[in-house]
């Protein structure tokens, strides 16, 4: 796999409204977990939308992995012009310093935001663009998640396509695992 797409759920779907919440931690180390194997096997690009939780989240985890691995690359395709537009300024902060570092950055319609069909054709523009889709997300808790799953089952249909699903339980076991970690220590 060269290209990978990484989303799943918003910050504010998971309860989360701080970075330094402990579940960002958690969820980013599944992530980090996840990643390292796929690079050590080649993977080149990592793909995100740009949306504030998973996404950042990944985005960060990207650029802490650059430096053991520097052939890995992070794209942001926004969907629309001004995505952050009506985000709060810590948002837009947030989001201005995971684009300026980003090694691609475009935006799939060439528009501000007119309807959810941006969203859709954004879906079906990764998931098309991308050998692979790792994705948070949990079928036991609806979220926008499932718009991208839908997406990535579909181009299953037409050609390979990876999905990778982190769920709620892969992230309990990360706490497990720390915590038997420290046990040991």
């Amino acid at each position: 796999m060269k290209t990978l797409l990484i989303t799943g759920y918003k910050s504010s779907e998971l309860g989360i409204f701080k970075q330094n919440d402990p579940a960002v931690y958690y969820i980013k180390l599944a992530i980090r977990r996840s990643l390292i194997p796929m690079i050590e096997e080649g993977l080149e690009w990592v793909i995100i939308s740009g949306q504030l939780g998973t996404e950042i989240w990944a985005a960060e985890e990207v650029y802490s992995l650059k430096e053991e691995y520097p052939n890995v690359k992070l794209a942001v395709l926004e969907p629309f012009y001004n995505q952050d537009a009506n985000w709060n300024e810590a948002n837009k902060e947030l989001y201005e310093s995971i684009t300026a570092k980003a090694d691609f950055k475009d935006t799939i319609s060439k528009r501000n935001y007119e309807s959810p069909q941006q969203f859709k054709n954004k879906n079906s523009f990764l998931v098309d663009k991308t050998d692979g889709l790792l994705l948070l997300y949990d079928e036991e808790r609806p979220g926008t998640p499932k718009f991208m799953l839908e997406a990535a089952k579909a181009i299953q249909q037409i050609r390979p396509y990876e999905i990778i699903q982190l769920t709620f339980y892969d992230l309990q076991l990360v706490v497990e695992d720390l915590q038997e970690q420290e046990r040991r220590d």
